[in-house]
């Protein structure tokens, strides 16, 4: 920690870094011990860039205790269980996935068989630029870049479903964004059995009944299948090319040339895909009339109708045209966004129907949302939108805590507490924004 930081910095410095520190396991960090306890991919790729700011060894430590659990085809899965734990401590726990019934997933580590947005590599690289000791990361780099160039390869062929250059999620959890908005009418065309999968316990501020079971019943189609490629490609209900889950892809795919560059491998491969995605995103994902990004079904070839945070997310692309940068920032500052929310940014359009300010993913200000819209602001040499989000993001932590996600109007905390990617985010922001050196 930085003496740059003033005494309310300072304060929210070893009040974040006291959670990181708690939810430690010993070889990874629980996203929430008491709601989410084994480890997920995006969150440990957001706690990593935390602990990067305080414990520098541990940062290294949770990606590499992540990529453990990485498939033979470069999947990454979303999760990666902590055995200890009882098997049934949180559902889906290992035998709704059935990991080890899989040849391609690694032996003797259960994970689930779906992926989340790639922001590793962007993560990976952050590490290194603040790193004390260059030799020593540049090493852990190195170690790393095989992992990483699999996984790229595995979203580029396995995931590249509309055959244009993008990575389809097949599954909302796959999002980040679990039960977002825009997923409701892909979800509302899929088929339910008789039976319903899901049990019926479930957090009151998560999604329950026929929902969930829809969720529970895609995850049982993949499991049937094998997770087989083919299959995705081919039969599976559920495909959408989402912005924010390429726009990950995109500045981890800039990140990941870098990273070789920085190893002595080829950044060239990596230079022409970033190309790819990003000609790709504007043509698919690009909606001229609503001015931002949305969401395509690729089952029915259309675009999703609800805006979301997730619009925001190709901010991510450092080469994003100036006449879709305005847009965005339009879009942002209005009052379907941040003009109307006293603490954004709502993960929802606040005119649409769908929203709910307290419904998980459908309306309420996540930290991880806003970090992400903060960095590609950054990029884009917006200060205004950076300093937005910088302060909103403040002022939630000051008054709500580490909470899990936040109601945009009133600020009050909602969901898990003590929850580490909100700690471990606030803990770079002020290290970026007033300590660059701290640690």
């Amino acid at each position: 920690m930085s003496s740059r930081l003033t005494g309310d910095e300072t304060a929210l410095w070893k009040a974040a870094a006291r959670v990181l520190d708690a939810n430690w396991t010993g070889t990874a960090t629980a996203a929430s011990p008491g709601l989410y306890p084994h480890q997920w991919s995006w969150d440990s790729a957001f706690i990593s860039l935390g602990l990067a700011r305080h414990r520098p060894a541990r940062a290294e430590a949770e990606l590499l205790s992540l990529f453990r659990g990485q498939w033979a085809d470069g999947m990454l899965p979303h999760i990666v269980f902590n055995t200890s734990l009882a098997r049934h401590a949180f559902f889906p726990g290992p035998d709704l996935w059935c990991s080890a019934q899989q040849p391609a997933a690694p032996r003797g580590v259960h994970t689930s068989g779906l992926t989340q947005p790639p922001v590793h590599a962007l993560v990976a690289l952050r590490l290194h630029e603040c790193a004390h000791d260059g030799e020593s990361s540049r090493a852990f780099l190195a170690r790393l870049y095989p992992m990483l160039a699999a996984q790229h390869r595995y979203l580029a062929t396995a995931r590249d479903i509309g055959a244009a250059g993008l990575a389809a999620i097949c599954h909302p959890w796959e999002s980040g964004l679990d039960n977002s908005p825009a997923w409701d009418r892909p979800l509302a065309a899929l088929q339910l059995l008789p039976t319903a999968y899901a049990p019926g316990h479930r957090a009151r501020t998560l999604p329950t009944g026929e929902d969930y079971d829809r969720y529970v019943r895609l995850v049982a189609l993949l499991r049937e299948a094998g997770y087989d490629p083919a299959y995705l490609r081919e039969s599976h209900p559920f495909a959408v090319e989402d912005p924010l889950f390429n726009a990950t892809y995109l500045a981890s795919t800039h990140a990941l040339a870098e990273v070789a560059r920085i190893v002595g491998a080829d950044p060239a491969p990596h230079v022409e895909a970033a190309q790819r995605v990003h000609t790709a995103m504007l043509d698919r994902l690009w909606d001229a009339d609503t001015g931002c990004f949305r969401a395509r079904d690729l089952r029915d070839d259309r675009l999703l109708p609800v805006i979301t945070a997730g619009s925001f997310g190709p901010l991510l692309d450092p080469e994003l045209p100036a006449a879709h940068v305005r847009n965005l920032v339009d879009l942002l500052l209005s009052a379907r966004f941040a003009g109307a929310a006293g603490y954004p940014v709502p993960t929802c359009d606040i005119q649409a129907p769908a929203f709910d300010r307290g419904g998980y993913w459908r309306g309420p200000t996540w930290i991880s949302t806003n970090w992400l819209i903060w960095y590609g602001a950054l990029a884009h040499g917006l200060p205004v939108v950076a300093d937005l989000l910088y302060g909103s993001t403040m002022r939630l932590v000051r008054q709500s805590g580490f909470r899990e996600f936040f109601d945009p109007f009133d600020g009050t905390g909602r969901g898990s507490h003590d929850y580490s990617w909100s700690a471990a985010l606030v803990l770079d922001l002020l290290a970026a924004r007033r300590a660059p050196q701290a640690a």
